[in-house]
């Protein structure tokens, strides 16, 4: 017999859960990982530290979906992020509110 309370609850569970693991998947699929690191700093700065700098910064989330899809450098070092053109605008949105949200 199917309990639809204990049904219900796990998809509840699954809906609120689901945007930060896909957002972490995401940056998984997409190679972020190679460069970055949730809480150190590897190749490219932390989430954290990014999360951290931009906090209270309405525009952040935008501008930093741009650089992730045009590239940069400059703003972290010498060490130049390459354009990620494999990510759509939509991708990278969910990417750049994911990451800021990682303080």
């Amino acid at each position: 017999m199917i309990d639809f309370r204990r049904l219900a609850a796990l998809f509840v569970a699954l809906v609120t859960a689901s945007p930060a693991l896909a957002s972490a998947d995401l940056a998984r699929s997409k190679n972020c990982i190679a460069c970055h690191h949730a809480e150190r700093r590897m190749i490219g700065p932390a989430y954290t530290v990014i999360a951290t700098r931009y906090a209270g910064d309405s525009a952040a989330a935008g501008r930093l979906a741009e650089r992730i899809i045009s590239g940069g450098s400059g703003n972290w070092g010498q060490m130049p992020m390459p354009a990620q053109t494999n990510l759509s605008r939509e991708e990278a949105d969910v990417l750049a509110r994911w990451i800021l949200s990682q303080r």
